[in-house]
């Protein structure tokens, strides 16, 4: 029973599938990016361990060498699955698994998760409220639509992921310079581009698992940023789990329901949903994956219910036993045993003198992670999760959770020295 792991980008330390996978009859294969290994300096496992065999392929996204190399080992082997937890992956794995006639997600399921205009149809049909969208073509709809709905208006590729390729246009001299200067009809977003009217209000995620075609874990967080400010955002970026007595809570836990249901999906698969919750207490879908949150959003939901999301996912999918109250015919859906924040600091420009690699030893951090060390220079972050920092506390209840959030970022910038780059930085 051979298994073939599609990884593209993110640390493999952080994800190791030959673990997850141990118990299981037959190989692990992997096929990774070189690029993202070298990102998050890390190498290529070796052969001959938890990983029968190992490639890195160069130009991982743009290339068609993954689909060559994983048909050439399908040849080699008895690939009986493929696993992809990655956003960007998961359309190759179900292209691969209906080339070889292999079980798990297809393109009928995957498609509502990755096309935004698919998933916001099907979402309005089954009742539920979206930012009004247009599909964007050419320059006379996009500018009909912002006379239509006003401004900011959102612009975004209809599969992008981590806030790639979006935009949000200010005012009409926006628009403007953006036609002028930014919109190309031959572009990578073109004709995969959507617009969407601005929502007001916060952000809030709902992160869980369904196993069995059944929602079997889930829990709502309440981002306190813009997501979209990555670039220019140096200043904390917290993420606090809603407390158990919230009645927003049961509000977004209900409401991913009505959305999974609208979509929905694969037998066994997590899913990160993200939802405005505007000024007028109203809620509104922005947009929900099939697949785990970024981040440290894995280490939220282990933090609140003691599981990897992911390693569940994985291990769902190729019948491998799950804890017991994670079974197939288990009990209704958890409680948590406790609250979470995180802490996420994106890089910024500059070249890193000292950095505390090594946490504080305060019991309530869960996870802690830098990604930089001394002596490397940083730009302005490239895309949401161009992380400098990411750390994970635990607590009571979401005030403490936010308390210890500041005393850990007050702590880690009193330790952080950075240079100035020169003027060509």
């Amino acid at each position: 029973m051979t298994v073939l792991v599609l990884h593209h980008r993110g640390s493999l330390v952080g994800t190791p599938y030959d673990q997850w996978l141990a118990d299981h009859d037959g190989d692990v294969l992997l096929i990774t990016s070189r690029e993202h290994l070298a990102l998050v300096g890390e190498e290529l496992p070796a052969e001959g361990g938890g990983y029968a065999r190992t490639a890195a392929v160069d130009g991982y996204e743009t290339s068609g060498e993954l689909e060559e190399l994983a048909l050439a080992l399908a040849r080699e082997h008895e690939i009986r699955y493929v696993v992809a937890c990655q956003e960007r992956d998961l359309e190759r794995a179900a292209e691969l698994r209906d080339i070889l006639g292999l079980p798990g997600q297809r393109m009928d399921t995957v498609l509502p998760y990755r096309d935004k205009v698919v998933m916001k149809r099907r979402a309005l049909a089954a009742g539920l409220r979206v930012a009004p969208y247009r599909e964007i073509e050419c320059a006379t709809e996009l500018v009909g639509f912002a006379e239509e709905h006003g401004f900011p208006v959102v612009l975004k590729p209809r599969d992008s992921a981590g806030s790639v390729g979006l935009r949000i246009l200010e005012s009409r001299a926006d628009l403007d310079d953006y036609l002028a200067d930014g919109f190309d009809l031959y572009g990578p977003y073109q004709p995969n581009l959507m617009a969407e009217a601005f929502v007001h209000g916060s952000m809030c995620h709902v992160d869980g698992l369904v196993v069995d075609g059944r929602v079997v874990l889930s829990w709502p967080s309440q981002y306190q940023y813009t997501l979209a400010s990555f670039a220019t955002d140096t200043g904390p970026r917290l993420d606090l789990t809603l407390d158990v007595g919230d009645p927003l809570a049961q509000r977004l836990l209900a409401f991913t329901e009505q959305a999974l249901g609208a979509l929905s999906g694969p037998e066994h698969f997590a899913f990160h949903a993200e939802f405005f919750h505007t000024p007028e207490d109203e809620l509104v879908l922005c947009e929900i994956a099939c697949r785990t949150g970024g981040a440290a959003i894995r280490d939220i939901v282990r933090t609140l219910f003691g599981v990897d999301p992911s390693e569940s996912w994985v291990r769902a999918q190729l019948g491998l036993p799950l804890p017991e109250w994670l079974g197939r015919t288990g009990p209704e859906k958890l409680t948590p045993r406790q609250m979470s924040g995180q802490l996420v600091l994106m890089k910024r420009p500059g070249r890193v003198v000292a950095i505390p690699e090594v946490p504080p030893a305060f019991p309530w951090i869960e996870k802690y992670q830098v990604f930089v060390g001394p002596g490397q220079t940083m730009k302005a972050a490239a895309f949401s999760s161009d992380f400098l920092l990411t750390a994970l506390v635990s607590g009571a209840d979401q005030a403490e959770c936010r308390a210890r959030l500041q005393v850990l970022e007050e702590w880690f910038l009193g330790e952080l020295v950075l240079e100035p780059l020169g003027g060509n930085g």
